[in-house]
């Protein structure tokens, strides 16, 4: 795909917005009635280890697409399920229905769909999206914004620089390779708190301004496309681990500011 980031006019932004919120309801209502439901149809798709997905999760992503394509048919469509669709417009939709199917498949509601829209140079636009406790974080193509049940307000990053008050998530203890699991840990000693298990809503944490650093390894593209876009626009960073791009998934630290980033990166890559 050819880079079009200078060439989108106000109106093509405000389609593309609208159609990434159109999405997303429409993955809510497609999850709901399927979430904490005791006779969910869950299937293991690993060969090894558990890696589960759902109804839940095939339903969604087939109601974002039958959105996507009608209101934007000549963009490509990449989803975590139903794999590749090409376009010619020089856009791309990346989906992920279920962030978080342990949580999800657990009852707790840290899991969230995530929608977003790229170029060649990475996501124009992205939002995280957790429909049963109704917010909605959205970011890029001028937007920084968190909707609510109790409101809406803007998404600012925190100002922390100091790893020693930082507040760091990854989603399991285990954090990819040995080798990666002994960065992270060495990290992890020297922050001030250490969490797990929040799938995507801790890169939403990192938007919202509450959490610092979440660094993991082993994702893929529609794992971080949308939370890059959300962290962006509140004024955090997104990389990989020797502080590359990050839009194809990998290892990922994603910071709330530069200054934490560097930190991070010095402890998890040293030289």
């Amino acid at each position: 795909m050819s880079s079009v980031k200078t060439q989108l006019s106000p109106l093509l932004r405000e389609e593309l917005i609208a159609a990434a919120h159109a999405a997303a309801d429409a993955a809510g209502q497609a999850i709901l009635p399927h979430f904490r439901h005791i006779d969910l149809d869950t299937r293991n798709k690993a060969k090894k280890g558990f890696d589960p997905v759902t109804e839940a999760d095939r339903a969604a992503e087939a109601a974002m697409r039958a959105v996507l394509e009608a209101a934007r048919p000549d963009d490509a469509i990449l989803g975590e399920e139903f794999g590749r669709k090409p376009g010619t417009s020089g856009l791309e939709w990346v989906l992920d229905p279920i962030d978080g199917t342990r949580g999800f498949l657990s009852g707790t509601p840290t899991w969230g769909v995530l929608v977003s829209v790229r170029d060649a140079g990475g996501p124009l636009f992205g939002l995280i999206d957790q429909p049963y406790i109704g917010e909605r974080f959205a970011g890029g193509l001028g937007v920084a914004e968190f909707r609510g049940p109790r409101g809406h307000g803007r998404l600012a990053c925190r100002r922390n620089d100091r790893l020693e008050e930082a507040i760091l998530f990854t989603t399991f203890p285990e954090v990819g390779t040995p080798e990666e699991e002994a960065a992270f840990r060495r990290l992890s000693a020297r922050c001030r708190l250490t969490r797990y298990g929040m799938d995507c809503y801790a890169y939403a944490l990192v938007a919202l301004g509450l959490v610092d650093l979440v660094v993991e390894a082993g994702l893929h593209p529609y794992d971080v496309q949308a939370p890059i876009a959300v962290i962006e626009a509140a004024g955090g960073v997104v990389t990989d681990w020797q502080g590359g791009p990050a839009h194809e998934g990998g290892r990922i630290v994603a910071a709330a500011n530069r200054d934490i980033h560097a930190a991070a990166l010095e402890v998890l890559t040293p030289r």
